[in-house]
């Protein structure tokens, strides 16, 4: 029967509010923090961040003595302490499918990036080779030009073919896009301090705005030439001591540190039905600009106020929501004074609110000052704990902190629960431009989803580009367990199986707990022989061909078999040891040979069978749908140690 006209008019109006409901969710919809990696003065990934931010340690050092000579400095002016990390020089550009002649035209903060975009997505239990060739973003912030002034200041004779490809910012980006093989957005961005938390606010509107489903974000600094160092000193930016002293009535200026960070995000619902190990929520962010202030570098409180106020509305928070801001805190006396001028207009009504510095602890970062922010609150979050800001003796006597409801923790504290634990996270660029990202703990009861079976016996394999490196793995490994003896098996192996690129050099083993997996790693690493371990290198090239004998009864167990490993299985007239691949060779319709494995046991009730069987197919080279056999064993992503790269001096002097 045909509708009224009236009836016509409400199922196209009820229609119009769905698709405007569609659009506001949206424009709204919750970014998860799935992944991070981070080489931070002082720390080599997000545990050590952790360690060292919850002790108060300060990581700034004296300049290396292979940085710069200080004596070549004009009037002694180039400060002598700083951040730094290693490997400045090395890299190991086999790993990333690089030339060695390409590799030292390579900016390091190039090298870098690669790295630690690599760690965030182990970290996030996502194996590269699953997602290649996906619309995944990637966005950097990155501003210091040191290494490519060095590689210009050589004669023109001796210029190669990589000094553009190698240092020019938008590869920074565009390398990680290229080596993975990602076609999503591809940005590098350059707004000062505040370029990778903006860099951040461009990938949770290109993930809400589906022109990617997942992305990379973070930033990059290296300090290698003592020019820019010598510039900020004489124009009265940096501390004389070296320390930044943020909200301090004795700070003098920041201090300079290198740095990289980078998240793995993905939007809410989508990370929950992939099972991920969501660390943490990302409601909203925004993005503004100082407009014309006293000078080009003077920031505005208004501004700051306005770019904070609109970060909550975006993130349909209010003020009074929020119990944390990390703040830009980069320890000016002015800088300070006006950011603690527009915190008050937008928290007046806070009462407790406790405001954090991470620079007092890794100093400023430029570029990559913001998501080092991030990280930093992402794991506060995690740990119920809010870490001391150092450096603070006597607070700032130009801001009356009795009419202020902020708290400035000394030491740490844990984090009081509110509904749920709700933060701010300002990153101002000394550009004008200004971000506030608004982050909430993990509903970690809600990412308890995953399949859990009840294995005795677990599938856990190792993988390397090289020997070495699968032993330096393995040592790692047995070093990280030693110190996590708590850790569950099932997802140990999930995470192992399922979240790291699987190479040619391997080794795998059946084992049923942890304790059980520290012995077998023992043995591996300190060479002794043992059947329980199977170890060897597959031909990745060619797949190998299987031959596997099954009794009618055991349909069951057949069935399975064919649907976790992807090869053909052809039953043959021979009986073998269970799952040991035989000497016999035989040849098929096709001429191609096929090695034999027979499951004469009828019994499948002993997982162990199925198990160890994986472990020697697994060394072959067959492929296995982890997918499946993580759903079959259970577990969830952790945490677990990252690739040992192969570095070697790749340099220009």
């Amino acid at each position: 029967m045909e509708l009224s006209p009236t009836k016509k008019a409400l199922l196209a109006l009820r229609q119009m509010q769905a698709k405007l409901d569609a659009l506001e969710q949206a424009k709204h919809e919750p970014i998860a923090v799935v992944g991070m990696g981070c080489r931070f003065p002082g720390a080599n990934n997000p545990e050590e961040f952790w360690q060292l931010l919850q002790a108060g340690r300060d990581a700034i050092t004296d300049t290396p003595k292979e940085r710069w000579e200080l004596e070549d400095a004009p009037d002694n002016i180039c400060p002598t302490r700083g951040g730094f990390v290693p490997h400045l020089k090395e890299f190991d550009p086999s790993f990333f499918r690089i030339a060695p002649r390409e590799t030292a035209s390579i900016d390091p903060q190039q090298r870098l990036l690669l790295e630690v975009s690599w760690e965030a997505l182990e970290n996030a239990a996502i194996a590269p080779e699953r997602i290649q060739g996906s619309p995944t973003g990637v966005f950097i912030g990155i501003a210091a030009v040191d290494y490519w002034h060095r590689l210009l200041s050589r004669k023109q004779t001796e210029i190669d073919a990589y000094l553009t490809t190698g240092n020019t910012h938008s590869l920074a980006s565009g390398r990680i896009s290229h080596f993975f093989n990602f076609t999503g957005t591809s940005i590098a961005l350059d707004t000062a301090c505040s370029s990778s938390l903006v860099a951040v606010h461009l990938a949770i509107k290109s993930l809400r705005d589906r022109e990617c489903n997942l992305a990379l974000a973070g930033g990059v600094n290296r300090l290698i030439s003592p020019k820019t160092s010598i510039n900020f000193a004489r124009a009265k930016m940096l501390s004389p001591d070296g320390r930044c002293k943020t909200f301090d009535e004795s700070a003098n200026g920041f201090v300079r540190s290198e740095g990289c960070g980078v998240v793995v995000l993905k939007r809410l619902s989508e990370a929950i039905a992939d099972r991920d190990r969501i660390r943490a929520v990302l409601l909203g962010s925004a993005t503004n600009q100082d407009g014309r202030t006293s000078s080009i570098t003077t920031p505005s409180s208004l501004s700051q106020q306005a770019v904070i106020e609109r970060a909550l509305v975006n993130s349909k928070v209010t003020a009074d929501q929020v119990s944390y801001v990390e703040t830009h805190g980069t320890g000016t006396s002015l800088g300070d004074a006006i950011e603690l001028e527009a915190l008050s207009q937008v928290f007046k009504d806070n009462e407790g609110l406790f405001l954090g510095a991470v620079k007092t602890n890794i100093g400023h970062l430029e570029s990559a000052a913001g998501i080092a922010s991030l990280i930093k609150t992402v794991l506060a979050l995690e740990n119920n704990l809010i870490p001391p800001n150092l450096h603070l003796k006597q607070a700032n006597r130009k801001v009356d902190w009795q009419e202020l409801p902020f708290n400035l923790p000394s030491e740490a504290i844990a984090w009081r629960k509110t509904e749920p634990r709700i933060a701010g996270i300002s990153s101002f660029g000394f550009s004008g431009t200004n971000a506030h990202i608004v982050v909430q703990e993990a509903d970690l009861l809600a990412q308890k989803v995953s399949i859990t079976q009840s294995r005795d016996w677990h599938l856990f394999t190792v993988s390397a580009r090289n020997k070495r490196a699968l032993e330096q793995l393995a040592s790692r490994y047995l070093e990280y367990f030693n110190s996590h003896s708590d850790l569950a098996i099932a997802d140990v192996c999930l995470t192992a199986n399922i979240g790291r690129s699987h190479f040619a050099h391997r080794f795998a083993m059946a084992v049923t707990s942890v304790a059980d997996l520290q012995a077998k790693l023992a043995q591996y690493v300190n060479q002794d022989s043992s059947p329980t371990i199977y170890q060897g290198k597959a031909n990745l090239n060619q797949e190998p061909k299987l031959a596997c004998e099954f009794l009618v009864e055991q349909q069951e167990l057949k069935e399975l078999i064919e649907s976790i490993i992807s090869s053909d299985l052809v039953a043959v007239d021979r009986a073998d040891i269970i799952w040991q691949i035989s000497d016999l060779e035989i040849k098929n319709s096709d001429q191609q040979q096929k090695k034999i494995y027979s499951v004469a046991k009828p019994d499948f009730d002993s997982w162990k069978i199925f198990i160890e069987g994986l472990a020697q197919l697994y060394i072959e080279g067959v492929k296995i749908n982890w997918k499946l056999l993580g759903n079959k064993s259970g577990g969830n992503k952790i945490t677990l140690p990252t690739y040992p790269f192969q570095r070697a001096t790749y340099w220009f002097e």
